[in-house]
């Protein structure tokens, strides 16, 4: 029998302890989500203080607000007649736990508490929140006296529960335990729920989305039913990137689906959808008719909501037309998804920072083209959402560019970009006159504000500084005759120079320009140079954020011709075609630095390096062995043990460079990042001598059987 129910999901841009903020963005996804006839609405986990508290999790206060906030939506009579999943931290005898509260009619009808945690790569929720263990149990919760004095509610039930609803009933999962091999929904659909409901808080990585979509559709296909998936979108104060992408899906279809990457700060996505269906397909099945009649399925208490999710239960309603399934899922290209996350990231970050915009030393090389290009994209976002009338970007970009009620908006990316975007080619005699060019050009194309500068004379000062201290000779280039500790200590002093100049220029080019604001410096370090660590501690790597931080240099170049030829930047194809060179040292006999030549080894074999060390969990020798069958062909075993124990080399000696890594928007899998992500020393016996030792051997024996 046909049974419709309409039910929503969202995306909120919600922000670490932006109590205020994050309740109004609730309350707005509650009111559209009836506006558009939804009995049911979930949101992102934790949405009432934010995912991404961190250590203030630890804080009284954090649960204390949390509970202020709850008390006023219980209280909001305009979010009566639908069925609201929040979620927030709660205190239950003396264990915090993250969990999901439902509402109905300004009562809490159930607190479900995570059962399995995200502890691994970007998550540690073991430091601030406890499991719970007890499947299928439920205890008694004692309401805070705010709650119970202004609903007169005494107690709610905590556990593992489902809510039966007067025609259906629905399971809870939380973001991790759809990750997980015994996923909670597999026992509750054999119980008996046909909805299941994850709020999550789950981040961006490159082509992280089809894993994500995938295991949704997989567990309804298996166990029928319909399953709403809830998600964080936006930068909630670090890191990391919630992508969004809220859907509904059912029987093994994706019905709906939001954005992934957008402004917006609340995204409501709506279905109808067919419990009849649900439960045709369920009893079609007749191995899963057989597991759900057994007596090992666990007998899951209910909760029940005196409440119909279908607005006309029991009647036919002509009125009523469910949502047909998506045709085809548009996947992102890494390359756009390079071109919309870091670019959304940045937009949050300068909005929320309250600084007035971006200052980046273009190098005329293809890493700080690519972040010139990502703020651009930003400023086609905006400039997109003015246009469609979103009212809080409007009101953001009118602080942020210190505009009037009366000035008309920025009508172009362009005309944007030369308001609050700031670049600085910074050249030496090392430079050549076609990073100058590139740089300009691009810097026109884009219309940010530009300035050209040489930096000799403050270079010859330091090093006639030093002379003069010392009594010594004047350092040399090596290729002057200088020794390898001269030849880096001038290519130093450039590099951290810059670093020096571009934040004096970050704070003194508004003021040139008559603007009472701050400039955030953007650095322009790619993954695979932070994990061989190719570049100076503290140069203009050294920055407030870098948008490309984990993002390799063949993504980059892929992003850069995406660029090219979706916004008609044809500059770019210089870009593409130039060598990439630090130019810190002067050319010998029409020789350029390489980057590749002086790392001794490429950026392709550098981004196979890091996916080996950090996504496949090898040291040295179990890289060696990999990369013996990989390289088959192209190597023999001497030079694959070279090539590792090289790589290894440089990064047990530059590990420690990694400790000061500028915040970098987290993208890849295999980010060096030491703040959380990639926890490891950061002093190491550089030699590895039993390693290398032991491919030592190997590497004979091999010689040995030919």
């Amino acid at each position: 029998m046909v049974h419709y129910v309409t039910v929503a999901t969202c995306a909120l841009n919600q922000w670490a302890l932006d109590f205020q903020g994050n309740k109004d963005r609730i309350v707005q996804s509650i009111l559209e989500a009836k506006s558009q006839g939804a009995r049911l609405r979930i949101g992102p986990e934790l949405e009432i203080p934010g995912y991404g508290c961190y250590d203030h999790f630890l804080e009284s206060d954090t649960m204390h607000h949390s509970w202020q906030v709850l008390c006023d939506l219980l209280q909001d009579s305009q979010l009566h007649d639908i069925l609201i999943d929040t979620g927030m931290p709660i205190l239950h005898r003396n264990v915090r736990y993250n969990c999901r509260v439902i509402v109905f009619n300004g009562r809490i009808a159930l607190i479900r508490p995570k059962m399995y945690l995200a502890n691994d790569g970007n998550y540690r929720e073991t430091r601030w929140f406890s499991p719970w263990t007890k499947k299928g149990k439920m205890e008694e919760f004692v309401l805070p006296p705010l709650v119970a004095q202004a609903t007169g509610q005494r107690t709610a039930p905590f556990g593992d529960a489902l809510i039966g609803t007067l025609d259906s009933c629905i399971g809870i999962e939380l973001c991790e335990e759809l990750f997980t091999p015994a996923s909670p929904h597999i026992e509750m659909s054999l119980a008996g729920a046909e909805i299941i409901i994850n709020s999550s808080g789950s981040h961006h990585e490159l082509r992280k989305l089809r894993r994500r979509v995938d295991l949704i559709a997989e567990a309804t296909l298996k166990c029928g039913g319909i399953y709403l998936y809830a998600n964080q979108r936006g930068c909630d104060g670090d890191r990391l990137y919630y992508d969004g992408a809220a859907m509904i899906l059912a029987n093994g279809l994706v019905v709906a689906m939001g954005r992934q990457f957008g402004l917006s700060d609340v995204e409501v996505t709506v279905a109808t959808v067919d419990l009849g269906a649900v439960r045709a397909f369920r009893a079609a099945n007749s191995s899963r008719s057989l597991q759900a009649a057994q007596s090992s399925v666990p007998e899951y208490p209910r909760v029940t909501v005196e409440f119909a999710l279908a607005e006309d239960f029991g009647q036919l309603h002509s009125g009523a037309k469910p949502t047909k399934p998506l045709q085809c899922i548009g996947y992102l290209k890494p390359e756009e998804e390079i071109c919309l996350g870091p670019a959304c990231w940045l937009w949050d970050y300068l909005r929320r920072s309250r600084m007035g915009g971006y200052f980046l030393p273009l190098s005329g090389g293809i890493d700080s083209c690519s972040t010139a290009l990502i703020v651009f994209s930003m400023c086609s976002l905006v400039v997109e959402a003015c246009r469609q009338g979103d009212s809080q970007v409007v009101s953001d970009v009118r602080r942020v560019c210190g505009l009037q009620p009366t000035d008309a908006l920025p009508a172009t990316a362009q005309e944007l970009a030369g308001i609050l975007f700031h670049t600085c080619y910074m050249g030496t005699e090392n430079s050549s006159k076609e990073t100058r060019q590139r740089a300009l050009q691009l810097a026109q194309s884009i219309g940010s504000y530009h300035v050209d500068l040489a930096m000799d004379q403050v270079v010859t000062a330091i090093v006639a500084l030093f002379t003069l201290v010392t009594g010594g000779p004047a350092p040399r280039y090596s290729v002057h005759g200088g020794s390898n500790a001269e030849n880096l200590a001038l290519q130093n002093i450039q590099a951290r120079l810059r670093m020096l100049l571009a934040y004096l220029f970050a704070a003194l080019l508004p003021w040139v320009r008559h603007k009472n604001a701050s400039l955030l410096v953007l650095g322009s370090a790619n993954v695979d140079e932070a994990l061989r660590g190719y570049f100076t501690k503290y140069d203009c790597s050294s920055a407030d954020l870098n948008p490309i931080g984990s993002i390799s240099k063949s993504d980059l170049r892929r992003f850069v011709a995406y660029a090219r030829d979706h916004m008609h930047l044809f500059c770019l194809d210089a870009f593409l075609d130039a060598m990439p060179s630090a130019e810190l040292v002067p050319a010998s006999d029409g020789v350029v630095q390489s980057d590749e030549v002086e790392m001794g080894m490429t950026y392709d074999e550098l981004g196979q390096f890091g996916r080996l060390r950090m996504v496949e969990r090898c040291g040295p020798y179990s890289m060696f062995v990999k990369l013996l069958h990989q390289w088959d062909g192209q190597m023999d075993a001497e030079q694959v043990a070279t090539k590792v124990k090289r790589f290894f080399r440089f990064y047990a000696i530059n590990r420690h460079k990694m400790t000061t890594l500028t915040p970098a928007y987290h993208a890849e899998n295999y980010a060096p990042d030491d703040n959380r992500f990639d926890m490891r020393p950061f002093l190491y016996d550089a030699t590895w001598a039993w390693q290398f030792a032991a491919i030592d051997r190997a590497v004979e024996q091999m010689k040995k059987s030919e």
